[in-house]
């Protein structure tokens, strides 16, 4: 079992000496390099199945699509994780642009369905192996655990901003893009959203280039250097079982709420702004907790989280107004939003300095599984007895899962 690393990380004084620039120096271009690589993963996420569409392609096709930028992740987040711990923060990024670059300009050269797929397995890399880069540079620069709280939520707003961004220069880039390339090009809007996909990665190779790179630490060996005796870790396993029923509430809550608004007869915008709220609440919370950092403790935000999630899944069913909907979203952005922080700062306490790539991926794993499989699975089950019983469902699992967030504050 690998010992905890404590609440107060002992660090070398070349990471002390990094660390005092973060807050002012490297920490924003960190979120800056994250936000920009992000964001061309989502403008290809959302650029590729609406294009699979016009060209034909059914529903099926477009989810094998869909889910293809999240199966990479499952395979590569254990290796990325051991990369990163034997090579700091550089290597995986620059690796990383790479496999982006790779992935945009397949399909800005080549925009056919096959093609599309091979772009979306490259996305997915490129961003499992730039989240875990990035986690573990700014977790090991961390002081304290008040420290980890605060890095981890304005490393966390990153990802929100570019879903956003992503999207929307995506969106417009496919509507007006077209007049910026040249005549007689197959599907040129699309190309653009691939375009502006391609510039992005370069922007977060910009932002990274001048971040200085921590004191190494030497690697475990032996059978301690495998991710199987990281799951020999009580704490680890309890992490990782919250983490995951947190990652089934938001998988459930983004696929299930279309459903119930299209049963209610609700508009495609209004569903859109149910979700929108989620989203928005989820950012403004992670704003909130470098405030609160010195009196917040992983443990009781992530109890008090599951709690009042699995409360707001049981009251949604019975949510039939738009409003009443949306209060419901807005609650639940509070609850979900607040967690990668907490489960972050946790992490990287309970699990050995040589490991903590290692662990991300572990976690990054079991979360994009999740995302690969749950779906499905809600698809089917909703289909025979209804989606307000998965809302019960999981709603229950989660309120028998906080006992196990209680425990991790030993």
């Amino acid at each position: 079992m690998p010992p905890p690393a404590g609440p107060d990380i002992a660090r070398s004084d070349a990471e002390v000496q990094a660390h005092a620039t973060a807050p002012g120096g490297w920490l924003p271009l960190l979120i800056g390099a994250h936000i920009f690589l992000h964001s061309s993963m989502v403008a290809m996420r959302m650029a590729t199945p609406l294009l699979a569409l016009r060209m034909g392609h059914s529903a099926w096709h477009v989810g094998l699509l869909l889910s293809l930028f999240s199966v990479s992740q499952v395979f590569l987040s254990l290796p990325a994780g051991r990369y990163a711990d034997r090579h700091g923060l550089q290597r995986p990024m620059r690796l990383a642009v790479l496999w982006a670059l790779v992935g945009a300009a397949l399909s800005l050269l080549f925009p056919v369905f096959e093609v599309m797929c091979a772009s979306a397995l490259c996305m997915g890399a490129a961003s499992g192996i730039a989240s875990v880069a990035l986690q573990r540079h700014v977790g090991r620069a961390a002081r304290d655990s008040v420290e980890l709280r605060r890095v981890f939520s304005w490393l966390a707003i990153g990802p929100a901003v570019s879903n956003f961004f992503g999207a929307v220069a995506a969106g417009l880039l496919i509507d007006y893009g077209a007049r910026a390339l040249p005549e007689g090009l197959a599907h040129p809007g699309f190309r653009a959203a691939f375009l502006f996909a391609f510039c992005m990665p370069l922007l977060s190779a910009w932002c990274i280039r001048g971040v200085p790179e921590l004191a190494p630490v030497a690697p475990a060996t032996g059978a301690q250097a495998s991710a199987w005796h990281l799951l020999q870790s009580p704490p680890m396993r309890r992490l990782l079982m919250v983490n995951w029923l947190f990652s089934s509430c938001w998988d459930v809550h983004t696929f299930v709420v279309p459903v119930l608004g299209h049963e209610r007869a609700l508009s495609a915008s209004v569903i859109g702004t149910i979700l929108g709220g989620f989203a928005v609440a989820a950012v403004a919370v992670r704003l909130f907790i470098p405030i609160a950092a010195a009196r917040a403790k992983e443990w009781h935000a992530l109890t008090a989280s599951m709690l009042l999630t699995a409360l707001v899944f049981l009251i949604y069913p019975w949510m039939h107004s738009a409003w009443s909907m949306g209060v419901c979203s807005v609650v639940l952005g509070i609850a979900l939003g607040a967690v990668q922080p907490m489960i972050m700062s946790t992490l990287h306490q309970i699990t050995p300095h040589a490991q903590h790539g290692q662990a991300i991926g572990l976690r990054l794993t079991t979360i994009n599984f999740s995302s690969v499989l749950m779906p499905l699975l809600f698809g089917s089950v909703g289909a025979v007895v209804g989606v307000s019983i998965v809302f019960w469902t999981v709603g229950t699992m989660v309120a028998l899962g906080a006992p196990s967030a209680w425990r991790l504050r030993a």
